[in-house]
């Protein structure tokens, strides 16, 4: 698998888990899972260290990292946070603009 395939495929299942979670339909346990298993997957890839990134990787990146950092509860209840991650899922998935303070970076 490519950089570019995965990177399609896994900012189409970011948006599922991170909206289920806060509208309480999947638990945080899932959450976390799939940030584990996006990792091994990641592992997979066929990459190149010079390959460039493009804006949906570095946001796709950086939102996966911020569902990791922060525990449960503030992913949840942390209205500044809340809009900064809602950004990113909005542009992942074609409905916002560019969040401009998203500096994802591969693992």
């Amino acid at each position: 698998m490519k950089v570019q395939h995965f990177i399609d495929s896994k900012t189409k299942q970011i948006p599922y888990f991170v909206r289920g979670f806060w509208e309480h339909r999947i638990p945080y346990s899932e959450v976390d899972l799939y940030f584990w298993d996006t990792l091994e997957e990641w592992s997979q890839v066929q990459r190149r260290d010079e390959e460039p990134y493009s804006q949906r990787e570095r946001v796709f990146w950086h939102l996966l990292h911020q569902l990791h950092y922060w525990p449960e509860q503030k992913l949840l209840k942390d209205p500044y946070l809340v809009s900064e991650l809602s950004a990113c899922l909005d542009y992942l998935e074609g409905e916002g603009q560019y969040p401009l303070d998203c500096i994802g970076i591969r693992p």
